[in-house]
């Protein structure tokens, strides 16, 4: 079994009954693995956590980074990166970033990773950005609309979707 199906699995238990249910053998179960498979992988589950997180952030680093580089601008990066997420029509990634979080929050420790990000993402280099207010503006919006869509899966259609991504990427 590979990693990234172990942390499938994990996100699963996760999404379904939340972080108290979140147990090593809850996860091989899920998997149809024996616990010694998944040990093998994350000998604990602040390791299983850890690889949650890391990730989730490496996901939306690269993705940020190929739209910004196609782009010529981090925060347009980051709002393609956000909507290719957010309006995919199977929305297994918008879950992913949730368990993630929700993983992570039970721990000073596991939450610093995405602590660490998020002040990346957010706190810019203001000569990045031609309007550095509006950039970040526009990037604490989508997200927001991160945690929106997270708590509300399917709470906006494709269409309106649309609507939010053109305007903030017309505010850039």
């Amino acid at each position: 079994m590979k990693r990234d199906a172990l942390l499938d699995a994990a996100e699963a238990v996760l999404g379904e009954h939340g972080s108290q249910a979140l147990t090593l053998n809850a996860v091989a179960e899920r998997a149809a693995v024996s616990k010694g498979g998944l040990l093998y992988h994350f000998p604990t589950k602040e390791a299983l956590i850890q690889a949650l997180v890391a990730r989730v952030i490496a996901e939306f680093d690269d993705l940020v980074a190929e739209y910004a580089e196609r782009d010529g601008s981090y925060t347009r990066g980051f709002v393609e990166a956000s909507f290719a997420i957010l309006a995919a029509p199977s929305g297994e990634r918008t879950t992913r970033r949730w368990a993630a979080v929700t993983a992570a929050a039970c721990s000073a420790d596991q939450r610093t990773p995405l602590t660490e990000a998020m002040r990346r993402w957010h706190h810019r280099d203001p000569a990045d950005e031609p309007d550095p207010v509006t950039a970040s503006v526009v990037r604490l919006a989508a997200e927001g609309l991160w945690e929106v869509s997270a708590q509300d899966p399917g709470g906006y259609s494709a269409e309106q979707y649309a609507a939010l991504r053109r305007r903030m990427l017309d505010l850039l």
